[in-house]
C-alpha cells in the first residue's frame, strides 16, 4: 500500500477543516434563520424527515410560508438546506444526487419549491415597457 506524503497528508487536513467550517457555517447561517423565523422551523423538520413526507406535502408546506417577508439571504440558507436534505435522501437510496427533469417533463420539489422562493420577474413595465419615450 503507498504512503501518503507529508505534502498529501496536510493537503487532507486542510481539506478537512475547510469542510468542518464550511458546515459550521451553514448550522450557523440555518440557526440564525431558526431565530429570526420561527415559522421555518417546520419545514426544517420536514427536510429533517424527508423519508416521511410526500414530495407534494412539501411543496404545499413552502407554498404556505409568506416567503415575502423573508429577506434574501434566509431563502438562500433555505435553499442550501432544502437541497441538502434531497441530495442525501436520493444518496441513502442509491439514486443519482441531482435529477433534473427534461424539457417537457414535471418538475422535480426541489425546483418547485426554489421557484417559490425566487420566482421569475414579471415581464412588463419592470424592463422599461412603462416608460413613456
Amino acid at each position: 500500500m503507498r504512503r501518503r506524503s507529508d505534502k498529501e497528508q496536510k493537503k487532507l487536513a486542510d481539506d478537512a477543516r475547510l469542510l468542518r467550517w464550511w458546515k459550521a457555517w451553514h448550522r450557523e447561517q440555518r440557526d440564525e434563520a431558526l431565530a429570526k423565523y420561527p415559522d421555518l422551523a417546520e419545514l426544517f423538520r420536514m427536510l429533517a424527515n424527508l423519508q416521511h413526507i410526500a414530495p407534494a406535502q412539501l411543496v404545499g408546506f413552502a407554498q404556505s410560508i409568506a416567503w415575502v417577508e423573508i429577506d434574501y439571504t434566509t431563502k438562500l440558507t433555505v435553499v442550501h438546506e432544502i437541497n441538502d436534505a434531497i441530495t442525501a435522501f436520493r444518496v441513502k437510496r442509491d439514486l443519482e444526487p441531482i435529477d433534473d427533469p427534461l424539457p417537457g417533463e414535471p418538475e422535480g420539489p426541489y425546483r418547485l419549491i426554489k421557484a417559490i422562493l425566487f420566482p421569475p420577474p414579471l415581464e412588463g413595465a419592470h424592463r422599461g415597457a412603462a416608460r413613456p419615450e
